[in-house]
């Protein structure tokens, strides 16, 4: 009779141990639940992770201590960010300041990438408070349209100033002109420069035109097959005055055959810009050479000249619009400073490129690289119908 009263006294102990731990389990639970609800109403609020990783700009988001809790792929991409923290001691004040005040900060930044001026980041940055913790940046990364403004501004400060110097020599000499109209020698003298310089403006006045039309969406609306070797030829016919008046040989290399689709009268003008722009730095009694070849799909025309060369530190700026290497002597050779510029885009344009080789002393190369035509369908046609009948030819031996 003991027995089983000892053995419901157990079981009763051992269901209280029991019940205990399962109460306090389900307790330390409960308060586990609460924390981690009280740390995610303190948190990144919801909806703030899908909006950043919806945006294609830079976002990021900081927390009290300044560390990076969030940032988008575009921050990372800037360098904005590394190691959960902010790069630059600019985005570090905006963060304390917005904490400090709790206004909204709208600012443009110059951000320095380096020791190098030409280095820099420009950005626009708003950032306000997110909750009570946090510090929310959106980032706009403005350097290239700042970039592309200031070539727009360049090119009419330029544009002004090249302008400026013709005209008013017109002025000058047409005032000359009118005080020596009793001097024959005097007048023809004046008339003379007059005509120099209203060509050099009528020249500028082309280039900038020619410049803007390669500069549109459509410049090259209806391409058609080019065979090079004519447009080598119309553009060395273009030459032969000048190069004869300097003594220049000018040669052309031996036909090639190549074929490329576009616009035959803009890769004459391309190819007529390197040759005139090779003779206006090339001295007397020198050669000028033109030539191309085809190789793997690519055609390329080169113009060589034996002329003073161009320094390596300019080589990467000769194709800028108005950039000249000599200032005094493209002046005194007539030069706009846009040849090189409207060769770059013309052979852009038909989705190629242009390249230099140059040495002071040495003479420079300028090749220009264009992607060779396809055959047509009819050659195709043709050479399969002889390759037929040669095959036949052949069976029926």
């Amino acid at each position: 009779m003991h027995s089983p009263a000892w053995l419901v006294l157990v079981a009763l102990l051992a269901g209280a141990v029991i019940g205990g731990g399962f109460v306090a389990i389900l307790s330390l639970a409960l308060r586990r639940s609460r924390q981690a609800v009280q740390v995610s109403s303190s948190g990144v609020p919801d909806g703030v992770d899908q909006v950043l990783d919806a945006m294609d700009s830079a976002g990021i988001v900081a927390d009290a201590s300044l560390n990076v809790v969030k940032a988008t792929a575009k921050a990372f991409a800037l360098a904005l960010v590394s190691n959960a923290r902010l790069t630059y001691p600019e985005l570090i004040d905006i963060v304390e300041r917005v904490r400090r005040t709790g206004a909204l900060v709208d600012v443009e930044l110059d951000l320095q990438r380096g020791r190098f001026k030409d280095a820099s980041l420009r950005v626009h940055v708003r950032a306000s408070l997110l909750g009570s913790r946090f510090v929310l940046l959106l980032i706009e990364d403005r350097t290239e349209a700042y970039r592309l403004e200031a070539v727009r501004r360049d090119f009419v400060a330029n544009i002004s100033h090249e302008l400026k110097t013709p005209i008013g020599a017109i002025g000058l000499l047409s005032e000359a002109l009118h005080t020596a109209a009793d001097d024959p020698e005097q007048v023809r003298m004046f008339a003379e420069r007059l005509s120099v310089e209203s060509t050099r403006i009528a020249r500028l006045t082309q280039d900038i035109i020619e410049l803007s039309r390669l500069q549109a969406v459509d410049a090259i609306a209806n391409a058609e097959r080019v065979e090079i070797d004519h447009v080598i030829a119309a553009a060395v016919d273009q030459n032969r005055v000048e190069s004869d008046a300097h003594a220049i040989e000018l040669v052309a290399g031996a036909p090639t055959g190549a074929v490329v689709y576009g616009d035959p009268k803009l890769l004459v003008t391309a190819v007529d810009n390197l040759i005139s722009n090779a003779i206006r730095y090339s001295p007397d009694s020198s050669r000028i050479g033109v030539g191309s070849r085809a190789a793997d799909g690519v055609v390329e025309i080169a113009v060589t000249d034996q002329g003073e060369g161009i320094p390596e530190a300019d080589q990467a700026r000769i194709f800028e619009r108005f950039f000249r290497v000599d200032q005094a002597r493209s002046r005194t050779t007539g030069g706009t400073g846009l040849g090189l510029s409207i060769v770059k885009h013309a052979v852009q344009n038909h989705g190629g490129d242009v390249r230099v080789w140059s040495q002071p002393g040495m003479g420079s190369t300028f090749t220009i690289r264009l992607p060779e035509a396809d055959q047509p369908a009819t050659a195709l046609q043709s050479s399969a119908s002889q390759a037929s009948a040669r095959l036949q030819g052949d069976q029926n031996t």
